[in-house]
């Protein structure tokens, strides 16, 4: 884990509420693992005071790329950043994905920003690996699809792809996944996470979840992101036990 001060490459519009932002921090590229984050202070001055977590979005060489949308003033903050600026980068955090053995298809399930962790896991899978990508949103502006291919898309309003919820669109989809073994990837918002979760361990589905949850510190000193397990046991840190869960291990 390292704290990096990081310069500012680029900061790319996506959409018309989401942006790229492509940085320099060589330490941190060199350890990173897909399903990581970082914390991120997003000024020099004392407001906002707590840092913000971000998936690490991909990795090139020496830059590290965070996507997000502006929904407070941390990322009000960072969308105007400009070339040669800085940000305080703290990581890699947490624990990844396992992608690499067990699994002949990667189905990626994504709501919204979920899509963030995947364009660098899907460079790290091996050739050999099939990969479906199915994302959620609410209409047609929310959906992504940077760094990943073979997307099918589901809206609530029906502007694009399939008219329902993701989850939905997996069980659709399912009878043309399950003619190999697969593993499933996932991260959105609770609501979904809930829902993908109920329907995997209900079929005995192999289902890794990315948990979005606020992180303050990172790293498991301030004990402010709990989530429980399945098991009765202690109660586990999103920060540092997770993101990413086996579906079937905690409580949403």
């Amino acid at each position: 884990m390292y704290v990096e001060k990081s310069k500012v490459e680029s900061v790319q519009k996506i959409s018309e509420n989401i942006f790229l932002i492509k940085v320099l921090a060589p330490s941190i590229a060199s350890l990173v693992k897909p399903g990581q984050f970082c914390n991120i202070k997003v000024s020099e001055n004392s407001f906002p005071l707590l840092r913000r977590p971000f998936s690490i979005c991909d990795v090139e060489g020496d830059y590290l790329f965070f996507l997000f949308d502006i929904h407070g003033e941390g990322t009000k903050l960072i969308s105007k950043k400009k070339p040669g600026e800085f940000l305080e980068l703290l990581g890699p955090l947490g624990n990844g994905f396992n992608y690499k053995e067990g699994f002949d298809t990667a189905v990626i399930v994504a709501g919204g920003l979920g899509v963030a962790p995947f364009p660098f896991l899907l460079k790290n899978l091996t050739a050999n690996k099939k990969v479906i990508c199915l994302l959620g949103g609410r209409s047609k502006k929310s959906i992504v699809t940077y760094g990943l291919k073979n997307v099918l898309a589901a809206t609530d309003d029906g502007s694009e792809g399939f008219h329902g919820t993701v989850v939905e669109l997996l069980k659709r989809e399912n009878k043309n996944i399950s003619k190999d073994k697969f593993r499933i990837f996932a991260c959105g918002p609770t609501p979904m996470l809930k829902a993908l979760q109920s329907y995997c361990v209900e079929n005995n589905f192999d289902c890794q979840i990315s948990v979005e949850c606020a992180m303050a510190c990172g790293f498991g000193i301030c004990q402010g992101c709990p989530i429980e397990p399945t098991n009765d046991g202690s109660y586990l840190l999103v920060c540092k036990d997770g993101p990413v869960f086996e579906a079937k291990s905690v409580k949403l």
